[in-house]
């Protein structure tokens, strides 16, 4: 770490009334959770008074009306919004994984729309200044999982916009998985790509508005000025359903917040050759292969792993691995989601489906070593290593992170 923390978030976050840590939320029915949004429209957009702004976001940028915001900043004499950037699947939504929208100029507002997607640094910096803003805003529900791209958006925009000379500010929204801990392996920086650009765990239990204030306190060469604005009425224990906000997918594969809650753990699938559900209404809570039978449902269930059963399941994908075929797996089925654990649940279906399944590979690019942020479990697995010894193998990185993370929290 280059300067104390303490003094370096002192330095780039604004004292105001909706950058200042929120009151515990209160207890009992009548508690409602406000939005880092809801809070700025509320107080007048005051934060963005005189400023040409640009927000970067996506579909899950909505009111609690489902009302988009870009739609809804645009329509006020309050803000000057000139630009729209699209991140990964972009502004509308309508890419696959692994892709953008490009550059257009958005039907609705007629605002031009950039893409950030796969940008950074200098090429990010200079679509900023090109765009014209001298405030960049971001909005986007994130998932919880250090490889859900949305959050190296962040960091990549961060950056882009101090390299630019840019003030950054961040709307919060929760974390739909919970806040309550930190699990899994943490980014060795020699693995590091998109799916994760820094060294935080596999799942980090942050909010969006702490992880922007951990990437400019610790990662970031110089700090962006950065304001959150924080949400009221999010306690750290609650799930997405406990919010009342509508879920829109963050990602065409992310169709509701069961789907998030198992993401940390199965999307490991993705470095495997095993479908991770892609093409089924049932992403990555459906997990099988051509060859599969109800053994692996037998023996991961032998395993009594908290919170969660696992049902013999047979599916056909409509489209990536084994599309039009019927193969063989697993559904997950999550019972006890405070007891659920997806890091250690989705190790456990990887060492059960190699012990099961004599078809089990990697994929041949290694991209389970970026998923997981090293070689340890790829390796471990092969070794012929038990869930538990997979787990033990980061215990240490992971103290190490959690006593890192508890610095940037803002919420009970």
């Amino acid at each position: 770490m280059r300067l104390s923390r303490r003094a370096l978030l002192a330095a780039t976050t604004a004292a105001t009334s909706l950058t200042a840590a929120p009151p515990a939320a209160a207890a009992g029915p009548r508690r409602r959770l406000r939005t880092g949004f809801e809070r700025l429209a509320a107080d007048g957009y005051a934060l963005l008074d005189g400023r040409r702004v640009g927000i970067v976001t996506n579909p899950t940028g909505v009111t609690r009306d489902v009302r988009h915001i870009v739609d809804v900043m645009h329509a006020d004499p309050r803000v000057d919004l000139v630009a729209v950037f699209g991140p990964e699947h972009g502004f509308r939504g309508t890419a696959q994984a692994g892709g953008s929208e490009g550059r257009y100029d958005d039907p609705a507002t007629g605002l031009p729309v950039y893409d950030t997607y796969l940008k950074s640094g200098r090429p990010l910096a200079d679509v900023f200044t090109a765009s014209g803003v001298d405030t960049v805003v971001f909005d986007i529900q994130d998932v919880g999982a250090r490889f859900y791209t949305y959050i190296w958006t962040l960091y990549d925009c961060m950056e882009a916009a101090q390299l630019a000379g840019k003030r950054f500010v961040v709307l919060d929204r929760p974390n739909p998985v919970t806040g309550r801990s930190a699990q899994g392996p943490v980014l060795h920086k020699e693995f590091a790509t998109f799916v994760g650009r820094q060294p935080i765990s596999q799942a980090h239990g942050m909010t969006v508005a702490e992880l922007a204030r951990l990437f400019n306190g610790e990662f970031l060469t110089a700090p962006v000025p950065l304001e959150t604005v924080l949400m009221t009425g999010w306690r750290r224990s609650d799930l997405y359903d406990a919010s009342g906000l509508p879920w829109v997918p963050p990602s065409p594969n992310m169709p509701t917040p069961d789907t998030a809650l198992v993401y940390a753990g199965t999307c490991l699938f993705e470095g495997t050759n095993l479908s991770e559900g892609r093409g089924t209404t049932r992403p990555f809570e459906l997990l099988g292969a051509d060859g599969i039978d109800g053994r692996w449902a037998a023996k991961v269930s032998e395993l009594a792993l908290p919170g969660v059963h696992f049902r013999e399941a047979y599916f056909a994908p409509t489209f990536s691995k084994f599309q039009g075929r019927t193969v063989g797996g697993v559904q997950i089925h999550v019972h006890d989601r405070t007891a659920y654990d997806p890091v250690r649940t989705g190790i456990a279906l990887l060492v059960t489906a190699k012990q099961v399944w004599d078809g089990f590979a990697w994929r041949s690019d290694h991209w389970i070593d970026k998923l997981t942020g090293s070689a340890q479990v790829r390796t471990a697995i092969d070794a012929g290593a038990g869930t538990e010894d997979v787990v033990a193998g980061w215990r240490e990185e992971l103290a190490a992170f959690r006593r890192i993370r508890k610095e940037y929290l803002l919420y009970k």
